[in-house]
């Protein structure tokens, strides 16, 4: 299921990412979470801060980018880490990785000093973003 990757061989040697054998259940079951979570995002009944916490979630590390780099047989202590190897893990451009990480960062600023209001704009990116995300994940060959 592992496949050979140059950018996470260097990233696991600098201790960045560790090494860990993949599990399909585990890859499996944070996927069926993404799922759901990104549909509930998409409810626009929901208030935006709610969509944009459970989009955010879907993409980050409970489910898709943790799922994708657990496929690749990696585990990250540093939540940011798995926006970052989206590129070798997914293949994403540049641009996504970056409003995921932009994303994280208004996330951590909502959630530990009370700080923002959700940007429209911006949680619509996070939840094409995510969808993209979905769609790569489920292109895995996982067992």
């Amino acid at each position: 299921m592992m496949q050979s990757n140059d950018s996470l061989e260097a990233l696991a040697a600098t201790g960045i990412l560790k090494k860990e054998r993949a599990v399909p259940n585990e890859i499996n079951g944070l996927i069926r979470s993404a799922t759901a979570r990104l549909a509930d995002a998409q409810k626009t009944s929901n208030s935006p801060e709610s969509r944009f916490d459970l989009a955010y979630n879907a993409a980050h590390a409970h489910a898709l980018a943790l799922a994708a780099l657990r496929f690749h047989g990696y585990r990250s202590e540093k939540r940011y880490i798995v926006f970052q190897a989206l590129p070798h893990t997914l293949g994403v451009a540049a641009s996504t990785w970056r409003l995921l990480d932009r994303c994280h960062r208004e996330r951590n600023a909502t959630e530990y000093e009370g700080i923002g209001d959700v940007d429209e704009k911006l949680l619509a990116g996070l939840i094409d973003a995510a969808r993209e995300l979905l769609d790569r994940v489920r292109e895995l060959n996982i067992s």
